[in-house]
């Protein structure tokens, strides 16, 4: 198992807790295969597809999902543009640039 998944299911517990929610709960919404979320505690790393899908649904950063970050800062630039479509990228980039 690479290390970079080695906290994924901590992190994954750590906020389906938070969410009030269950693993199958959240399996369910992301159309994931029952148990497949629990897989990841032992038997599999999941695909960077699927850690990008589940950083999205619990709206924290891929770093912090993956434990490369302590804290996910939902106030900061990179996390807001990872948010946005692209033309909401481009029209902060935009907003952005007038402020400075």
């Amino acid at each position: 198992m690479a290390y970079e998944y080695l906290l994924v299911y901590p992190r994954l517990k750590l906020l389906i807790k938070e969410a009030h929610k269950s693993f199958n709960q959240v399996e369910r919404e992301l159309g994931y295969p029952r148990n497949t979320l629990k897989n990841y505690k032992y038997k599999k790393k999941p695909s960077v597809g699927r850690v990008f899908e589940m950083a999205n649904y619990f709206n924290v950063s891929i770093e912090f999902l993956l434990g490369m970050e302590e804290e996910t800062d939902k106030t900061s630039l990179t996390y807001r543009l990872e948010k946005l479509n692209k033309e909401k990228k481009e029209l902060e980039i935009l907003l952005l640039e007038k402020e400075s």
